[in-house]
């Protein structure tokens, strides 16, 4: 139990520091080798339609997702965790996910969907996200006028 805490915690870390814009904690979430995918598609069935890009290590993340929100507000919410504990220093997670994304003064999107996710436990014995691929089963935009 200790570890799917810990795991839930490192998770909410995400949410909270990714909404407030502190990219050094942010980074910190991610393994240095980190693997992060982002469906653009929206798949009804929750299907793996990899329509969007593949940012490959902890550094190229944090500017990929800096950059498309830096100017944003956000709010992020993850639900129902499906944390297994694979060994002693692995782990694989889902999560019901919802946010919101307001880009000032012209839209905001409203999304629905799931985070799969792998977690690996460093040599400080800290958890971190090894793999991130967020699909999505709901997308809403809003035109702000």
């Amino acid at each position: 139990m200790e570890d799917i805490t810990a795991i839930m915690r490192l998770k909410a870390r995400y949410f909270r520091c990714m909404d407030i814009k502190d990219w050094a904690s942010w980074s910190q979430v991610f393994a240095e080798d980190g693997v992060l995918l982002v469906d653009m598609a929206v798949s009804t069935s929750g299907g793996d339609p990899q329509s969007g890009p593949t940012v490959v290590g902890r550094s190229n993340i944090v500017a990929y997702v800096r950059e498309a929100i830096e100017n944003c507000v956000t709010v992020h919410h993850g639900h129902m965790p499906e944390i297994d504990i694979t060994s002693p220093t692995t782990a694989t997670g889902i999560w019901a996910m919802e946010d919101i994304v307001e880009w000032p003064g012209q839209r905001i999107m409203r999304g629905h969907g799931h985070y799969h996710e792998t977690y690996r436990k460093g040599p400080d014995g800290e958890w971190r996200i090894a793999t991130l691929h967020l699909t999505r089963l709901r997308v809403q935009w809003d035109i702000l006028e």
